[in-house]
């Protein structure tokens, strides 16, 4: 195991971009798990449990088509420190692998001359941070500040806060911003007013490109600036952002289709169980989108959650019988019921329909 840290420090960030990728446990049989002896039977247990919780990124179309448009954004923000830059936004419901798809492009900007800037500042290409419900125009700056290690970031007032801030991006040679839980910020109190006016502040001082994630940013007018009639047509944000919508799978077209099974198959192969089999996900595909809806995160969850229990118990594989007993998120919980009956009676299904001939 790894210590903790956190991306919000630029010690975490560092880490977090540098560290190698995890090695892959021995695929080992139930043969020779047998032989193991209780101290290396728990050791393998160990290692399989960490590499199920972190055995990286799956490559879904849904993650692909985001960082296309990232690089887009980031490559054509050629602009001189005069102009103002374009911003990216991701905008998504809960669960579908928003922050990961921010963190996991930004982690793809790397060094380019070294680790010190020409004036001999350390290099930090990319800062990030995440706003709480809690968050003021100073406590913005703060957290920028602090990603930084910047000493004075506990005792300044909000405008100092503000010139560090500034500092800490040029003289790291920041390229690249990403602020998390955009939905935190709440135009209709004065205090989210303010943040949000900053955040266009920060956009036209910093040579910088910023990537936000939020949810229901839309539905939140925050592309409008919480105005409405008339006035939202002036707002800035709507003319500056580019926003980024990121869907749960579908099944309702044999593209969406594959794209599940692909998942499901892409999963199994990173999985390291003694029982397991090709095959073991895709066989029940209709049964792991009823109980996640299509969404990455409560998918990830409860493959996760149920690797757990199969190691735990000697059951050593995922099926239905053991992944009824993980519970994961309410949200997919509640929706289980209706979709399993529109799988049974096959009004839904995962399955690629066969091409209709001519």
């Amino acid at each position: 195991m790894t210590g903790l840290y956190s991306l919000s420090r630029k010690e975490g960030w560092r880490r977090w971009v540098d560290t190698p990728s995890r090695a892959r446990p021995d695929q080992l049989t139930p043969a020779e798990l047998a032989t193991l002896s209780e101290e290396a039977r728990e050791e393998y247990a160990e290692a399989r449990h960490d590499w199920h919780a972190n055995f990286g990124i799956l490559k879904t179309p849904q993650l692909a088509a985001i960082h296309d448009e990232l690089d887009q954004v980031v490559a054509t923000n050629r602009q001189d420190p005069d102009r103002v830059r374009g911003a990216a936004v991701i905008d998504a419901l809960p669960g579908l692998g928003k922050t990961t798809i921010a963190n996991t492009f930004a982690r793809r900007i790397r060094k380019r001359a070294g680790q010190l800037t020409d004036e001999s500042h350390e290099r930090l290409p990319v800062f990030r941070v995440g706003l709480t419900s809690r968050t003021t125009l100073r406590t913005l700056n703060r957290m920028i500040c602090e990603f930084y290690g910047h000493p004075g970031a506990e005792r300044a007032s909000a405008a100092q806060l503000a010139v560090f801030a500034v500092d800490c991006v040029l003289s790291c040679d920041t390229r690249l911003g990403i602020i998390d839980d955009l939905h935190f910020i709440d135009l209709n109190r004065r205090d989210g007013v303010e943040v949000s006016n900053h955040l266009k502040w920060l956009a036209n001082e910093l040579p910088v490109t910023f990537i936000y994630a939020g949810v229901g940013l839309a539905e939140r007018r925050l592309f409008a600036e919480g105005l409405a009639g008339d006035a939202a047509v002036l707002a800035q944000t709507a003319r500056r952002w580019t926003r980024l919508e990121l869907p749960p799978f579908l099944i309702d077209t044999d593209v969406g289709r594959a794209h599940w099974i692909n998942l499901l198959k892409a999963t199994e192969r990173q999985l390291v169980l003694t029982g397991a089999r090709p095959g073991m996900l895709a066989d029940i595909s209709d049964y792991l989108f009823a109980r996640t809806t299509g969404h990455i995160g409560s998918f990830i969850t409860l493959i996760t959650r149920g690797c757990y229990k199969a190691i735990r118990h000697g059951h050593e594989r995922l099926d239905t019988d053991l992944l009824d007993t993980i519970r994961i998120d309410e949200a997919s919980e509640t929706a289980r019921h209706q979709l399993q009956a529109a799988f049974t009676a096959g009004t839904l299904t995962t399955r690629p329909r066969r091409a209709r001939t001519a």
